[in-house]
């Protein structure tokens, strides 16, 4: 599958809604084959993790306790992605009543499931009723709602009074300069880069209480990065079916500047929960 590089670079600098589901038409599958797996996140790992989807499952079931879905009706999963979050809430929930919302329509399209229900919508505009649900999950994709403020006082709107948000989000630290402190990251990471200190702050100014937050950063990027290090021939092999040797070079060097950039506290991972 070949990568116009040109205009990843377009997409990377303007990341507008078309153009953040242009990048995930492109790259998610290198997620899928060097997985095997339907989820799209970093993953939560810990001593007893030895696979991706072993690490993407526990970040699942990490937030969906932090969001208390044991006590919860509904669920809005927003960027829900080709929906492997949504399958593993509803096999943990099967009370659960849960909506997944993707702007990217083929990513719905393509993703077959009778218990969940799928809305082709932007986070700007949520399509549901003021005060309907009990919990909202953006799983490592608020990185990539513009502006943010939006998708927080739409949640807000829809969600009932004592109800909760909780935001999975990679964050960079105060201060960072992305192109010079991130390098081959500021193209990759292909998001707004935001500290958790901006995203308090405007979760605090849409009149939310953030009542809980965590610090994962050291049990994604490094152990996720090592992964991928260690098993690199025959993921190689894998990525080569469907990208170029270029892509997976690409690849590569992002993740150790990932690793790099986690060991030097440039870049964290932040649980956010509100109410």
């Amino acid at each position: 599958m070949p990568i116009n590089l040109f205009e990843m670079l377009l997409w990377t600098f303007r990341r507008n809604e078309n153009d953040v589901v242009n990048l995930y038409n492109s790259l998610s599958p290198i997620m899928q084959l060097s997985t095997g797996g339907d989820m799209l996140n970093f993953g939560h790992w810990d001593n007893s993790t030895n696979t991706p989807i072993e690490a993407q499952n526990n970040l699942c079931e990490f937030t969906g306790k932090m969001a208390n879905l044991p006590t919860a009706k509904s669920l809005v999963d927003v960027g829900s992605g080709i929906l492997g979050p949504a399958k593993k809430w509803n096999s943990d929930y099967p009370n659960l009543e849960i909506f997944a919302i993707n702007i990217n329509y083929n990513q719905l399209k393509n993703t077959n499931t009778d218990f969940i229900e799928k809305l082709n919508a932007t986070s700007r505009f949520l399509p549901l009723a003021d005060k309907s649900v009990d919990r909202i999950i953006a799983l490592e994709s608020a990185q990539h709602f513009k502006p943010l403020d939006d998708f927080l006082l739409e949640s807000k709107r829809i969600l009932n009074s004592n109800g909760i948000l909780l935001i999975a989000i990679p964050t960079v630290s105060e201060g960072v300069s992305t192109m010079n402190d991130l390098g081959i990251l500021s193209f990759t990471w292909s998001s707004e880069h935001y500290t958790i200190e901006s995203i308090n702050s405007k979760i605090n100014h849409a009149g939310f209480s953030i009542i809980e937050s965590q610090k994962i950063g050291s049990n994604v990027y490094i152990p996720l990065a090592n992964y991928y290090f260690e098993h690199r021939k025959e993921l190689q092999e894998k990525i080569k079916t469907k990208y170029s040797s270029t892509t997976e070079k690409i690849l590569f060097k992002s993740l150790k500047k990932m690793a790099h950039s986690s060991k030097t506290n440039l870049i964290d991972y932040a649980l956010i929960k509100c109410r």
